[in-house]
């Protein structure tokens, strides 16, 4: 073992091994000592409001959270003066923060202020509580602050702007009462606040905290205020000392934890797969609380992980099987409802053959599920017709990253992408889509000089922010990224040692970039010669250089070709195999990545093997105890066109709503009309429920047990967090049913089985197992048998028979644009607060109060060319359909540019627009490439973004609290002044 480098330093006489400028009071905190510390929390790092952890270093008296060790450095930690520094601290807490723990909310066990004054052994306070002259702010959606309570540490401010960076958060020095202001002092509703709840996460008291907790968590919390404070005041007079308040406040405590339940999950939305652990107690939601353990985000959290579960208890979930009857559906049993699917599946299999059913997995359901879904299509039904709605999104990401490193996944971590040097997003609104991802981006760009490159068509936050912007034409990425590349050979930058040791075809390769001269990619992207040659010498000379996208670009005719030219772009530098590089295509659902893992997909069993290997399916078959399909199956976008043909007669929907995500959806839903026996299963009567002939109603994340595998290819645990509600089941014991009932009895009792038969059959996961994942730990295929996983990948070469990467020559054709009648081009994508097509998100009152429709964005000239004004209702009319919404007016687009968010409901569904265009290689529907004509109904009228959106308010950024001004104040001395030594 390689000895590291160490610093010697002694703590109260005993020499300690500290590693170079380690933060001394996490070096204080290894050994044994008690030293008070409030405002500091390693996950924020040294903040130094709180002047808590003051000790004695080389006889001086210090804030041991802003000092980094140092050789020989002396530390004293017991000396009487400086116990005396200590409390003198303390005593200026709770001058302004009252200590009522029997009747708080907060009484959890997890008060700092409370444990950090019981721990240091404080009975009574030298300076007396003072409330101050400012109300409690509760006009959030989510979370309230009340400044009475509020010690001014600045956690909530640092992790505004250094960790979240949404730079909402300061605190105004400058005035006789300094508080926490949002913006430039406005109202939490009203400022550029995002509710990612951060703030309340990282709060040591009852300053910020959920809404959710208030009159919840306590015995005696559930008063009005009038009857709380007389409360309050008979508590103070009762228990005199402190000592006696945390004694009878710690039982209370104590008997909480009898009936809240702390239970960890992973996050149901994006793809980041933020984990937490969410307080319940009865069916209710309390509060979310991430850990610094959680792998993927930390602390941090966005406003749908840490607020986003009301849905779950929502009026409108299923609670009944339904069959339809005519034209009408009639609640039943389950038994009856399973019977009649497996006797429906039944007689068509034995009608028209297996290949006339059809199946969609959920992105959203788990791993688990998506295996017991692919094994009931492939073992039971005998087709390989199943797919999941990654062809709606990633299918094209994954076949570019075959086609050239041999892994269709990200290519490390998120801790790849924070440590890179030069970060390219191409075609990613990453702060909306993947928001804590994007922090992550945007604190290294802060504070550690991480440079942004951003490609969009919009303006959006990271573009803003970005050190260089670039708008390329829509649908020409391929052509920039391939002049890039050619140009940084011309120019002999290319790394040449990684190319000859790692990577083949390079000949072909070369020659196929030919056509690919700046000025061509000038002409077609719209990209001047200049900044791509700039562009080129960057991303050459960089040290490592990650690359991250999403839908701008798979979801065009071209988004396999463009993905491949990505990953071609990284070889070239040698951008893969080394810490903070890669590619990175941000997985957009919660668990698309784990869907197609797990074998829902038309060409490959789980782990990736292909469905015409015989090898691999002769495995299945042994295992399975049946011959399975030879030939490849439909992919979803292949089964509407079949249905439309007559060879396809049922499908079995899971979890997806086909009929609003999907494109073209007059197109789509005139298919499911179509279909002799349709089956889909849902937590709600969706829109493509609607045309079902029988709707299994299925239990959410958190009433149930499974995994999730992130973008960073991070399987997780998710536990139980309530019962299922009445009538419902998870997904994996309903398709378990219908497999039962038509003979095939797999008797699983618990997901972990069928982990444990899924890691017995793939490759990709054979050391997968729920022991490897407990509580908080994850791993990251591929997973050796033994256990160890790969958190970056290609770091001993590619999965290729020679460990050689392939580069893989591109051509390149525009099919689509604008035209004279159809003259705008509608660019589409998610929004932070809601997800996707809304069934989840548009149940959460506190989300839909801040952001109540979708909204048509459309520039200031285009605007001015047609007349219209904020509020102004137009049609949108493509060749495939009409859609309806209200406009705003944003410098976010330009030109003939407009943009319809994806949770676009009812008239103003972007998929009214779309068409039955594909990726070429992949079939993922060219939803990105719409040409329209505008209708004007109206020409202004109100806002569709209310007064209270984010979006209206104005950030401040600064670095963390600016503490400078608070030691600058007339009232402020430093409390080690104060004491003899």
């Amino acid at each position: 073992m390689l000895e590291r480098e160490h610093t010697v330093v002694t703590v109260n006489g005993n020499e300690y091994l500290a590693d170079p400028n380690q933060n001394l009071l996490d070096l204080i905190n290894t050994t044994g000592e008690n030293v008070p510390q409030i405002c500091y929390n390693e996950s924020l790092g040294p903040i130094e409001t709180c002047d808590t952890c003051l000790v004695q270093v080389n006889g001086k008296l210090q804030r041991a959270c802003g000092m980094k060790v140092e050789p020989g450095m002396r530390v004293q930690t017991q000396l009487p003066h400086v116990h005396k520094a200590q409390k003198e601290a303390l005593d200026r807490i709770l001058e302004k923060h009252e200590l009522y723990c029997t009747v708080c909310d907060y009484n959890n066990g997890s008060c700092e202020i409370h444990n950090t004054m019981a721990d240091f052994g404080l009975e009574h306070q030298s300076r007396p509580f003072q409330p101050t002259s400012y109300n409690i702010d509760d006009s959030g959606s989510f979370y309230r602050y009340d400044p009475d309570q509020c010690i001014l540490c600045g956690r909530c401010v640092e992790v505004c702007q250094d960790v979240q960076v949404n730079e909402t958060l300061t605190i105004d020095w400058e005035r006789q009462e300094p508080r926490v202001i949002w913006d430039n002092d406005v109202p939490i509703d009203q400022s550029s606040c995002v509710n990612c709840g951060q703030c309340s996460t990282v709060c040591p008291c009852n300053a910020m905290m959920e809404k959710g907790m208030e009159h919840e968590a306590g015995f005696l919390t559930d008063q009005k205020p009038g009857i709380l404070r007389s409360m309050i005041e008979m508590t103070k007079k009762v228990e005199t000392g402190y000592g006696p308040l945390f004694a009878v406040s710690d039982t209370e405590a104590a008997m909480r934890e009898e009936r809240i339940q702390k239970t960890k999950t992973v996050c149901t939305y994006c793809g980041v797969g933020c984990s937490f652990d969410v307080w319940t107690k009865d069916r209710k939601v309390l509060k979310v609380e991430p850990h610094p353990q959680s792998p993927a985000n930390g602390i941090s959290t966005c406003v749908k992980g840490k607020f986003g579960w009301d849905y779950v208890n929502s009026e409108d979930r299923l609670q009944k099987p339904l069959i339809r009857r005519g034209d009408y559906f009639e609640e039943v049993e389950w038994d009856e409802a399973i019977s009649y699917v497996a006797q429906r599946f039944n007689e068509i299999k034995a009608e028209k053959g297996a290949d006339h059913l059809a199946f969609i997995g959920s992105s959203k359901a788990t791993n688990e599920e998506s295996y017991v879904m692919q094994k009931l299509s492939r073992q039971v039904i005998g087709t390989n017709n199943v797919d999941n709605c990654s062809r709606y999104c990633q299918a094209p990401a994954t076949k570019g990253l075959f086609r050239t490193v041999g892994y269709g996944g990200d290519s490390g971590s998120i801790d790849d992408i924070a440590s890179a040097k030069l970060v390219i997003t191409i075609g990613s609104n990453t702060a909306e889509s993947h928001p804590v991802l994007a922090s992550r981006i945007k604190r290294s760009q802060k504070l550690f000089d991480q440079k942004l490159f951003v490609f969009d068509l919009r303006k959006h936050e990271m573009a803003k922010r970005a050190d260089r912007f670039y708008q390329p034409k829509s649908g020409t990425d391929l052509v920039w990224l391939s002049a890039v590349t050619k140009y940084i050979l011309d120019q002999g930058w290319e790394n040449k040692s990684f190319l000859n040791e790692w990577v083949n075809g390079f000949d072909e390769y070369r020659e196929s970039l030919e056509p690919f001269t700046l000025e061509y990619a000038s002409e077609m992207t719209g990209i001047s010669i200049d900044e791509l040659k700039a562009l080129a010498k960057e991303i050459s000379s960089a040290e490592s250089v990650a690359v991250c996208w999403a839908m701008g670009v798979t979801q065009h005719m071209r988004g396999s070709d463009t993905s491949t030219a990505i990953s071609n772009l990284l070889l070239i530098t040698g951008n893969y195999g080394k810490p903070g590089t890669g590619a990175y295509p941000l997985r957009g659902h919660n668990n698309v990545q784990g869907c197609s893992d797990f074998g829902s997909m038309p060409n490959f069993f789980p782990g990736y093997e292909k469905v015409d290997d015989e090898e691999v399916r002769a495995r299945y078959e042994k295992a399975w105890g049946v011959e399975l399909p030879k030939k490849i199956g439909m992919d979803n976008h292949e089964m509407i066109k079949a249905i439309h043909d007559g060879e396809l007669s049922s499908m079995y929907v899971m979890g997806e709503d086909t009929g609003i995500v999907d494109a073209n959806i007059n197109y789509v839903t005139a298919a499911l009309e179509k279909l002799d026996f349709f089956v889909v299963q849902d937590l709600f009567l969706t829109e493509t429920a609607e045309y079902a002939d029988v709707v299994l109603p299925a239990s959410p994340s958190l009433e149930k047990e499974g995994t999730f595998t992130n973008t960073e290819r991070r399987i997780q645990r998710l536990y139980q967090s309530f019962e299922p509600l009445e009538g419902t089941y998870p997904d994996w014991m309903i398709i378990q049913m219908i497999a039962k009932e038509m003979g095939y009895d797999w008797n699983y009792q618990h997901p972990s089985e069928i982990m444990q038969e899924s890691a017995s059959l793939a490759k990709l996961f054979a050391g997968v197992n729920y022991e490897l994942l407990e509580g908080y730990k994850s791993l990251q295929w591929p997973v050796a048998e033994d256990g160890t996983d790969s958190p970056l990948l290609f770091t001993e070469g590619f999965p290729f028979e020679d460990k050689k990467a392939k580069l893989y020559p591109l051509t390149f054709e525009l099919k689509y644009d604008t035209n004279e009648e159809y003259d705008l081009h509608v660019n589409n994508g998610r929004l932070l607060e809601h997800f996707h097509e809304g069934n989840m998100t548009y149940r959460i009152e506190g989300i839909v109060r801040k952001t109540p429709q979708a909204f048509i964005e459309v520039s200031e000239e285009l605007s001015k060319e047609r007349g219209i004004q904020e509020g102004a209702e137009v049609k949108l009319i493509s060749e495939a359909g009409e859609a309806t919404g209200i406009v705003t007016i944003t410098d976010r687009v330009k030109g003939k540019e407009l943009f319809l968010p994806l949770s676009g409901r009812g008239k103003t569904a972007i998929n009214y627009l779309t068409d039955n265009r594909v990726d070429k290689d992949t079939d993922t529907p060219a939803y990105k490439e719409i040409a329209v004509k505008m209708k004007v109904l109206k020409k202004k009228g109100k806002s569709p973004i209310p007064p209270n959106n984010h979006r209206r308010g104005n950030p401040v950024p600064q670095i963390s609290v600016q503490v400078e001004k608070k030691w600058e104040r007339d009232d402020y001395e430093f409390p080690g002044n104060k004491v003899d030594q």
